[in-house]
C-alpha cells in the first residue's frame, strides 16, 4: 500500500502536458516534444547576434525574422544552435564552432522558412540573394546546395518543378527498384539531378504500402486506404507539403476520441483520467530503470518491465483499471506495430527525436492522390518482378522475368520483408553488414477491417473512439475505430487491430471477424 500511495500521489503532482489525454489514438509517448521559447530567445541574443543583415531589415525586424525562421528549422528537424551530421560530413563550413558556423546556421534556416513559405515555387540563388548581404554568398551556395540535393528544398510535385526537368540526361542512368513513395520519391529527385530514371514494378499499380480502395454499393461508395493512412505530423512530413502543392485539403484529426467498455458502457471521465497517468508515469519509470540498468536493459522487454512496475507498484487493479491500462498498451503496440513483448526496453522510442511534428491529419480522397501526382512523368514498368541484381564498377544488370535491364547504378526501395526472404538474389552477395542489419532489423504488424455504411451513426463530429477488451491477450482486438467520413466521400469506418491480435488475426475467417466487430459496434452505447 505504501508503494501504491507513492505512486499515485506522485500521478496527481504531475503536470499533464499539452494534449496529452486528448491526442491519445496518436500518442506513442508519455512526453511530448516542445521548446522553450525563452532559450530560444537567449540563445539569438547571445549566440546568432544580428551580423548578419538581410537588406532593408531594421535590428528588430532582423531578430524577430531570425527567431521565427530558426522556429521553423527547428520544427523541420535542424537544431538551432548547430549543425546536422550530414552538414558536417558535406563540410558546409570551412571550421565547426565559431562566427561562420552561427551565420551558416541563419542562412540555412532563412533559406528553409523561405522555401516552406511558397512550396510550390522553385527557390533559386538569386531569390535568396535578395534578402541576404552579399558578403554571406559564399555561406548562402553552401547552405543552398546542401539542402537542394538532400530534399529539403525544391521538392515534390509542383508544375514548375516538373517544367525544370531535363528532356536528356547527363549524369548516368539509374534503375529503381519499387514503385512505391520511396521509389517514385527519388525517381523524380534523380530526374531533376538529370539522371537517366526506369522504375520496375512488380504489381500492377503504384504506391507500394499505400492503396486507397473504393468501397461501397448502390451509390453508397467511399474511398479508404487499407494501407498506410494517416499523414503523422505535417511540419517537417514531405506527404504535408505534396498535399499544399497539389491543394488538397487536409482534415486534422480531432482530439476527441471517447473510450467505450466492454458491455457497451462509456468509461468513466475520472478513471479514465487517472489510468492514462499511471500509464504515462509507467513509461517515465521505464526510461528511469533503462537508465539505472545500462546495458543490462538491452535484452529486456519493455511489456516485461511495464507490467512488473505495475506490480510492483499496485496500480490499476481494479477490472475497469486494468482494461483501460490494457487500451493503452494495445494504443502503443500500435504506435510501434509490434507486441510489447517484443520490443526492447532499452530501444523502443529509438526513433522518437525524429519523429515530426504539428498535427496529425487525413487526406481529403486517399493517399492515392499523392501517389498519382509523383508518377506523372516517371517511366514505370509494372508487372517487372525483380529476381536478380548484378552490381559492379561496370555498371549494374537487373534482372525480371526474361528481360534484363543494364544502367550505371541501381537503387532498390523494396520492403524489409522482401529482403529477408532473399526473394532477389544479389551478385556479388550483399555485404556481411548489410545482411546482419536486415537480420536484425524488425518490421511491424497492424490489421484493418474497413466497413461502408448507409449513414455515420457514431456521429460526424468523431474521427476516434475506442473500445476496451475484457482479456489482456485480445487488447489490441479492434481497439480503435478511425472514421473516414469527413474525408473519403461517405461513411467510412476502419478498426484496428494491433499486437498480439493483429497475429492471431491473421488465421482467422474474415466472416467471422466482420461479425465480431459489428457485433461491438451494436454493443456500444452512444455509437
Amino acid at each position: 500500500m505504501v508503494w501504491r500511495e507513492e505512486f499515485e500521489q506522485k500521478i496527481m503532482e504531475t503536470p499533464v502536458l499539452d494534449g496529452i489525454i486528448s491526442k491519445r489514438p496518436l500518442r506513442k509517448k508519455a512526453g511530448s516534444r516542445n521548446y522553450d521559447e525563452n532559450l530560444m530567445d537567449e540563445f539569438i541574443e547571445t549566440h546568432l547576434g544580428a551580423s548578419l543583415r538581410k537588406r532593408n531589415r531594421t535590428k528588430e525586424d532582423l531578430e524577430k525574422e531570425t527567431e521565427t525562421e530558426a522556429m521553423i528549422a527547428l520544427s523541420l528537424g535542424f537544431p538551432i544552435d548547430a549543425l546536422l551530421e550530414e552538414e558536417i560530413k558535406a563540410g558546409v563550413v570551412s571550421e565547426l564552432g565559431g562566427k561562420e558556423q552561427n551565420d551558416y546556421i541563419v542562412v540555412r534556416n532563412h533559406i528553409l522558412a523561405k522555401w516552406r513559405d511558397n512550396v510550390r515555387i522553385w527557390l533559386s540563388k538569386e531569390h535568396i540573394k535578395e534578402t541576404v548581404s552579399g558578403e554571406y554568398e559564399h555561406l548562402l551556395s553552401s547552405a543552398y546546395d546542401f539542402l537542394l540535393y538532400n530534399g529539403y528544398i525544391n521538392f515534390g510535385v509542383s508544375p514548375p518543378f516538373t517544367a525544370l526537368i531535363p528532356e536528356e540526361a547527363s549524369e548516368g542512368s539509374v534503375i529503381i527498384v519499387g514503385a512505391g513513395l520511396a521509389g517514385l520519391a527519388a525517381a523524380r529527385q534523380l530526374l531533376s539531378f538529370r539522371f537517366k530514371v526506369v522504375v520496375l514494378e512488380g504489381r500492377n499499380r503504384p504506391g507500394g504500402r499505400v492503396y486507397t480502395q473504393k468501397m461501397g454499393r448502390k451509390g453508397n461508395f467511399a474511398a479508404v486506404d487499407l494501407g498506410g493512412s494517416v499523414i503523422t505530423g505535417i511540419h517537417a512530413n514531405p506527404l504535408g507539403v505534396l498535399a499544399r502543392q497539389l491543394s488538397i485539403p487536409l482534415h486534422k484529426v480531432r482530439d476527441k476520441c471517447p473510450l467505450y467498455k466492454p458491455d457497451g458502457a462509456p468509461v468513466d471521465e475520472e478513471i479514465d483520467t487517472k489510468v492514462e497517468l499511471i500509464f504515462n508515469k509507467l513509461l517515465d519509470k521505464v526510461t528511469q530503470l533503462r537508465q539505472m540498468m545500462g546495458g543490462f536493459a538491452n535484452n529486456i522487454s519493455l511489456g516485461s518491465v511495464l507490467e512488473t512496475l505495475r506490480q510492483l507498484y499496485a496500480v490499476a487493479g481494479s477490472t475497469d483499471e486494468r482494461q483501460l491500462l490494457d487500451w493503452h498498451f494495445a494504443n502503443l503496440e500500435y504506435a510501434n506495430a509490434g507486441c510489447l513483448t517484443n520490443l526492447s526496453a532499452a530501444y523502443w522510442d529509438q526513433d522518437d527525436p525524429y519523429e515530426m511534428g504539428g498535427d496529425h491529419c487525413f487526406l481529403a480522397g486517399g493517399n492515392w492522390r499523392l501517389v498519382k501526382a509523383l508518377c506523372e512523368g516517371v517511366p514505370i514498368f509494372y508487372g517487372k518482378t525483380v529476381r536478380t541484381i548484378r552490381y559492379g564498377s561496370e555498371g549494374v544488370e537487373v534482372i525480371a522475368g526474361e528481360q534484363m535491364f543494364q544502367a550505371d547504378m541501381v537503387l532498390c526501395t523494396v520492403p524489409l520483408g522482401v529482403l529477408k526472404k532473399r526473394t532477389i538474389r544479389f551478385e556479388p552477395e550483399l555485404p556481411e553488414k548489410k545482411l546482419a542489419a536486415i537480420d536484425r532489423l524488425g518490421f511491424g504488424l497492424l490489421n484493418k477491417v474497413a466497413m461502408v455504411f448507409p449513414h455515420a451513426f457514431w456521429g460526424e463530429d468523431l474521427d476516434t473512439f475506442g473500445c476496451l477488451s475484457k482479456y489482456s491477450h485480445t487488447r489490441g482486438e479492434f481497439f480503435l475505430f478511425y472514421s473516414y467520413h469527413t474525408v473519403s466521400g461517405g461513411p467510412a469506418l476502419v478498426a484496428l487491430v494491433a499486437g498480439e491480435a493483429a497475429q492471431y488475426f491473421e488465421y482467422r475467417d474474415p466472416s467471422t471477424l466482420l461479425h465480431q466487430v459489428l457485433s461491438i459496434l451494436k454493443g456500444t452505447a452512444h455509437v
